[in-house]
Order: C-alpha cells, then structure tokens, then sequence
C-alpha cells in the first residue's frame, strides 16, 4: 500500500516537473519571439518611424553664420530622407572642443563633426597645404579649391574618417589693436595664429602665439596677444572686432582655413546606400553653401569694423611684394617637409595656384 502511495506520488510529481518544464518552455518561447520581434524593430532603423540618430560636434558658436548653414545641412539631409535620419548638434564646441574634434569622430564620440585642419598640428601633413599663403581671393573660391583638392588627391591622413565635404574662408587678413603698415611693425608684434598661419606671423617678423577662435576674443582684450590673423569674419562671427583697433588688407598673401566635415567610418558604414547617396548630393551642394556663407561673413565683418571706426591700412605695392616674398619661404618649408614623407606638395600648391589664377581672370 505505502509501496503504491509512493509510486503515485512520483508519478504526480513528474507531471508536474513536466507542466512545468512545458510551461518554462513556452515562457522562453515567448520571450524569444519578443527579443526578436524588438531586434526586427532595431533592424528597421532608417524608417520615419525609427530614424537613424547621428550626433554632430561643431565648433563654431550657435549664431554664427559656419553653424547656422551646418544646421541647414543637417535639416537637408533629414528632408531628403524623408525623416529617416535625425541629426542632433551640438554647437560651440560642447561635445569635443575644436582641436579634439576629428579624433572625436574617430573614436565615435560624435558621429559626425567640423573643425579646422589646422586646429591639430601635424596631424594632416598633406591638407596643411591647403592654407597656405597663397593669394584666396574670397571663401567660394577658397571653399571650392580647398575640396577639389582634397577629392583629387584622396590623402591618406583623412582615410580613418568619410571625407563628406570641405569648405574655407576667405583670405587671412591681419587686424591689430594698433595700426600696422609694414615689416617693421610686424617685429615682434605678438600674433594669434594656427597652423601655417603661425608660420607667415614669424615670417613676417611677429611672434605667433597658437590658440583657436574661440579663445581669441579674451586674449585680445586681456593683451594675450596684440593682433590676430584671420578673415574678417571672424571681427563680427566672433565679436573679434571689439577689441582690435585696425586692420592691414594683406589680401596679396591671402591664406586660408580649410575645415573638415568628416563622419565615423562605422557610422557611415551603416547607413544604407540610398541615405549615403543623399549625404554625398547634399555635402557636394553644401560647399557651394558655405562658401558663399564666408562671403557673406566677410562682407558684414567689414560693415561691422567700419561701423566702429576702425582703420583701414592698404600696403603700398612696394610693401606688399615685400610681404609677398617674405612669405614664400613658408611655402617652399611646406613643400620640402611634406615631399620629404612622399606626399605630393609640389602638385598640391602647382594645382592651387592654377585655380586661383583662373577666379582672378574670371573676376
């Protein structure tokens, strides 16, 4: 009797093992038919519904002019998908700071970004050509040399990252909080500069002291520094004009700033190939835009200067093929340096020039 209770108890307690282990295996049937159904969702982004969320890292402050045309950029792209991509910005440099920009987006802290090359010494040997002192007459014709440059020659230095576009300022003019109208009054007059245009201030007989835009307002006022190389944009852009007093039409050795819009590989690799084709049409439209942003800038950062009072200085001829020469040597130290690691300088600033000769006899 005690024999057969016991077997009817093992019996029960089986069925019920087994309803449970079937109970257990419809719960994780279940389970796994939601992950699924959710990772179908994930694999859907890209849709109105679900759009691909990329960050964007800009330097420039809200209100400039270089941010505004980013932030229509961004509003194309997402138009153009049909809201299958959103584009987050953030401005002035609130996610990675202009110089820690570009490793930014190659490490994937910000999907996409813009910055200046010149802002990481070093770190572009080849591009650095781009701003040399070579005559920019205005930021289209700039915006378009410096891209078509890039997209010709393919750098390596820029290969960690989907190259979408190029833009650039218009020439490089030196404004001062006192007037300045020759070399001598360059000598030892203490420059803000990046990149080469550090090195046209030392050539030029001043002392260039490294720094970006957005430092540049306080070491001006603060007697950091007694002048600044920069387009005259940047007077308005940046509230620069505030404290200088003049400004030297050094046009004749027009450099320029060339800057990066560049997106994390991974993040470009998962975009599906209709979207990438929308981010090439709109980036190629975009340098077109930008350019004429700069020109525009420029044309309000001399209203902006005037309506101050500011002085004028326009070299002399004699004085300006001083400058002129006195720069070349920046040129000839770029193309040494950059052939010494077998890259193409010499072609680079042949092409540049020839460009810049066709807009002067178009203009």
């Amino acid at each position: 009797m005690e024999r057969g209770k016991a077997l009817l108890m093992w019996r029960y307690v089986e069925m019920k093992d087994l309803c449970w282990g079937r109970w257990a295996a419809l719960i994780l049937l279940c389970g796994a038919t939601l992950v699924a159904v959710g990772c179908g969702r994930n694999g859907e982004e890209g849709t109105a519904d679900n759009p691909i969320k990329l960050s964007y890292s800009v330097f420039f402050p809200p209100a400039h002019i270089q941010c505004k045309t980013a932030e229509a950029w961004a509003e194309e792209i997402e138009r153009r998908t049909e809201g299958r991509v959103e584009i987050t910005i953030y401005p002035g440099g609130t996610l990675t700071g202009a110089p820690q920009c570009y490793d930014g987006v190659v490490n994937g802290i910000s999907d996409i970004g813009m910055s200046c090359f010149a802002y990481t010494r070093g770190r572009f040997p080849f591009l650095e050509g781009l701003d040399l002192p070579l005559g920019y007459p205005d930021g289209l014709a700039a915006s378009r040399i410096a891209n078509a440059m890039a997209m010709k020659f393919q750098p390596a230095e820029v290969q960690d990252t989907k190259l979408l576009y190029i833009h650039a300022h218009g020439p490089g003019l030196l404004a001062s909080k006192k007037p300045v109208g020759s070399l001598e009054d360059m000598s030892g007059l203490k420059v803000r500069a990046t990149g080469l245009s550090a090195k046209i201030v030392s050539s030029l007989g001043g002392t260039p002291v490294a720094m970006s835009q957005p430092e540049t307002y306080e070491a001006l006022q603060k007697g950091v520094v007694d002048a600044t190389f920069c387009p005259v944009e940047t007077l308005e852009g940046w509230k620069q004009g505030e404290v200088i007093k003049a400004v030297t039409d050094s046009s004749m050795i027009g450099y320029t700033t060339a800057m990066f819009v560049v997106m994390n590989k991974a993040a470009w690799g998962r975009l599906p190939a209709d979207i990438q084709q929308v981010f090439t049409e709109v980036s190629a439209e975009w340098v077109e835009r930008h350019g004429a942003a700069w020109d525009e800038a420029d044309d309000k950062g001399w209203e902006f200067v005037r309506s101050l009072g500011h002085e004028t200085v326009s070299l002399s001829a004699e004085e300006a093929a001083r400058w002129t020469q006195a720069v070349q040597g920046v040129v000839d130290e770029y193309v040494t340096a950059a052939q010494a690691k077998n890259l193409p300088a010499a072609e680079l600033v042949e092409e540049i020039r020839a460009a810049i000769a066709e807009v002067r006899t178009e203009q």
